[in-house]
């Protein structure tokens, strides 16, 4: 069969390439106009902003430090669970006390010594594996301190080695 035997009709007439061309030509004209707006600041949130002020200004200086003392202690090794489960924990802090009642703080520090001992021991081997585990062991501690110590005497307990094995 050729071309001259098939009637006009059944052949599919020839499709314009003009849509295709105005999609092309669409497509290009919106990404340089996107990229000629985001390089020019014309997109809130996108582009550096220029840096009007020093860094250094902005950050806080405190005027004098706070009247604290660090008292350490000495590090602790704690055995925890039982049978084939036995894990230690080797603990070291210090306690942030203020100036005026560092040597009553120092004092009392074998008390402060037997009352975490006696806490990290009852704990159990899940207790510290816990994904926020240490600041809330830090928590509880710290109140214990309060506690054998006296309220306003420690401000915070500063946990210098944590370690689990």
């Amino acid at each position: 069969m050729t071309d001259a035997a098939v009637p006009e009709e059944i052949i599919a007439p020839k499709r314009s390439k003009m849509p295709m061309i105005l999609g092309l030509v669409l497509a290009v004209a919106g990404g340089s106009g996107g990229y000629f707006a985001a390089q020019n600041g014309l997109i809130p949130g996108l582009g550096h902003e220029p840096v009007t002020e020093d860094p250094a200004k902005e950050m806080h200086v405190p005027d004098s430090l706070p009247d604290v003392a660090f008292l350490p202690m000495d590090p602790m090794v704690i055995s925890i669970g039982e049978g084939a489960q036995r894990s230690h924990v080797r603990f070291a802090a210090q306690l942030e006390v203020p100036s005026a009642y560092q040597d009553e703080v120092g004092f009392l520090l074998p008390r402060v010594v037997n009352v975490l001992n006696s806490y990290l021991r009852a704990l159990e081997l899940k207790d510290f594996e816990a994904p926020a585990a240490l600041p809330k062991l830090r928590g509880q501690m710290l109140r214990r301190v309060q506690l054998v110590v006296g309220e306003g005497r420690v401000n915070d307990i500063l946990v210098m080695e944590f370690i689990v094995n």
